[in-house]
């Protein structure tokens, strides 16, 4: 049974990988449909997991987060280069700012089930949600973070972004 277990875990990662390098391509496509030079290494996906640890927004970088939960994009934003504290924590405390995750979460009825609070929902979205970070080199400025974030927006239609009625 354990080995079954592992090479479903293993082909699950395989999958996942395949489809972040097929993102990537798409990224780096769109973007150089605009007339834009785009190199390979000037995005990184980095699917940090379930559970993840939020990492700094690395000097240099501007950054895309993403949170899904059960093949369910949530939320995805951007941040520019000068930005990590909202990269890096803001969306796991309800109060730090006026939209995150935290507070969508604790807002939807969806996950009243968990029977959440502002004092435990940072770590039961650290444990229960998988985070995807986008790193696209700041000197490719912000009209290329707001593309890439659009597209994102369009392919995956995160739950808590605009308005339900507007989708």
């Amino acid at each position: 049974m354990v080995a079954v277990e592992m090479v479903q875990q293993n082909s699950e990662k395989l999958w996942r990988s395949y489809q972040m390098k097929e993102l990537k391509a798409k990224l780096l496509s769109v973007v150089s449909l605009t007339g834009t030079v785009i190199s390979e290494d000037q995005i990184q996906i980095l699917d940090r997991g379930v559970p993840h640890k939020p990492a700094s927004l690395p000097r240099g970088k501007m950054g895309i987060y993403s949170f899904v939960y059960k093949d369910e994009f949530l939320k995805i934003g951007k941040v520019g280069p000068n930005s990590d504290a909202r990269f890096r924590s803001q969306h796991y405390v309800p109060t730090s700012s006026h939209s995150n995750l935290a507070k969508s979460i604790l807002n939807d009825p969806d996950f009243k089930c968990f029977n959440l609070t502002e004092d435990i929902v940072g770590d039961w979205i650290k444990q229960n949600i998988r985070r995807i970070d986008f790193m696209i080199d700041a000197s490719l400025g912000i009209f290329v973070l707001n593309l890439i974030e659009a597209f994102l927006h369009l392919k995956f239609k995160p739950k808590y972004e605009g308005y339900k009625s507007q989708r």
